[in-house]
């Protein structure tokens, strides 16, 4: 059988259609397109990923200038970084493991149920979990079968303990690599997100949200030198507030009195499905646990946060032991936050690593598209079960969406390298620009002038 060809999709600056084109097997560095169209490409159909760059990288440098910036993450980065260390990946999804229960088949069937309504079809650990605690709160208050629902209870309650370690073992595997390896793909972790980061300080702090459970993001930051802006106040054992003030933080330029400026590397950070080291404590608190990446095991930090064994209290969505109020808590907190950031003028959302797999996060990105002067860029290293085309093919916002999509583009590297916009705002760089961009205009006017 013969190789697998990648499709790569594009829709930028002009482009009324996405463009699909696949590498060309008999030039080096080369894109060949797999249906006409000349707009910008010569008449074999070919060019290369220098012409790309020309076309794609100053587009998302404006779009990246916008005067509102947000960056929605999801399991693709993950999965990149840990692949650029250790050569394979896992998303910690595993299925979740109801041979225990007399409920396995209920809890199963409404589960995929679940999924098809969001448009996924196929049911993750995620959606098993919210219809087993679903059942759980529903057995608890019937008050009868309660040897069964103890059984249950002990049932999820190791599902989610085995789920919190895969979660650490993601982690672990890349602060456990090769260290030429992890420097590598710290690197391009580093390069990418400095890449949306780095904005000049008239504009609004970029945004980052995320649906991943681990603390890769934090990490990446922390080497970069971001400091991350979120709801947690404290330090030994930060606690989430619903009373979050505007904080920022400035500086005082030498010599000049009350005009604080923004100080650079500083991004808010909200991570929307929860964390395995935020832990409800029992005072109600939402803690921060001090847990180091790359550890092995949760079960040592939840015996110091005092809830040993009780892997209900880790606050990974869609888990919660109690009632709804406290269900919807603090995950509501998150998605105000959310809707807040995007749906307001002269906005941009970053996708990248996401599926389009949640409603309540699509129904946010819709509903920030009928706002006209907003834009959505999406960028995936595939596409397979089609969703983030339907979801530009159904929001009926077409101008102002931006698809960089496939393998060959959307890869890490490939991103960083020649794709995204350079990861510094140095006045050197922008002034070179502007005295490269005089000369050509003063070059390309000399004929008119002359005639």
């Amino acid at each position: 059988m013969g190789e697998k060809k990648i499709i790569n999709i594009i829709k930028v600056r002009e482009d009324k259609d996405p463009i699909e084109f696949e590498r060309d097997s008999e030039k080096e560095g080369c894109f060949k397109l797999l249906k006409e169209d000349t707009s910008y490409i010569n008449n074999e159909g070919i060019f290369s990923e220098l012409d790309l760059h020309s076309r794609v990288e100053p587009w998302l440098s404006s779009l990246f200038q916008s005067e509102h910036l947000s960056l929605l993450l999801g399991s693709g980065l993950s999965t990149a970084i840990q692949f650029e260390a250790t050569g394979k990946s896992n998303n910690g999804m595993n299925e979740l493991d109801l041979s225990e229960t007399k409920y396995k088949d209920k809890i199963k069937t409404f589960a995929t149920e679940s999924a098809k309504k969001t448009g996924r079809g196929i049911s993750n650990i995620e959606d098993e979990i919210r219809i087993a605690n679903e059942l759980l709160r529903g057995l608890k208050i019937s008050g009868l079968e309660e040897d069964d629902t103890k059984k249950l209870e002990e049932v999820v309650n190791k599902n989610l303990q085995d789920f919190t370690e895969n979660i650490s073992t993601i982690e672990n595997t890349i602060a456990t690599a090769e260290i030429d390896k992890r420097e590598k793909a710290f690197q391009l972790l580093v390069s990418f997100l400095m890449s949306f980061a780095s904005r000049t300080g008239t504009r609004d702090r970029l945004h980052i949200f995320t649906t991943n459970y681990d603390r890769l993001i934090e990490e990446g930051a922390d080497i970069a030198g971001l400091h991350l802006i979120d709801r947690f106040v404290g330090s030994l054992n930060p606690i989430f507030r619903s009373s979050r003030l505007d904080i920022d933080m400035h500086y005082n330029p030498p010599g000049i009195r009350g005009e604080p400026r923004y100080l650079e590397g500083v991004a808010k950070y909200t991570k929307l499905h929860g964390s395995i080291d935020w832990v409800e404590t029992d005072s109600h608190y939402i803690r921060k646990i001090g847990m180091p990446f790359g550890a092995n095991s949760l079960k040592p930090f939840l015996e110091a946060a005092n809830v040993p064994e009780n892997y209900q209290k880790v606050l990974i969505y869609p888990n919660s032991s109690k009632d709804r109020e406290t269900a919807e808590y603090p995950y509501v907190e998150l998605f105000r936050d959310f809707a807040a950031a995007l749906c307001r003028p002269n906005s941009t959302l970053v996708v990248y690593g996401y599926s389009f797999g949640d409603d309540h996060i699509n129904r946010i990105i819709a509903d920030m598209l009928t706002i006209p002067s907003t834009h959505l860029v999406i960028i995936a290293f595939n596409d397979k079960e089609g969703r983030a085309i339907q979801f530009y093919e159904s929001c009926g916002r077409k101008d102002q969406i931006t698809l960089f999509i496939g393998e060959d583009i959307a890869n890490i590297k490939a991103l960083t390298s020649l794709y995204l916009p350079k990861s510094a705002i140095d006045k050197t760089s922008i002034k070179m620009a502007e005295l490269i961009k005089a000369r050509i205009t003063t070059k390309d006017d000399t004929p008119e002038e002359k005639k």
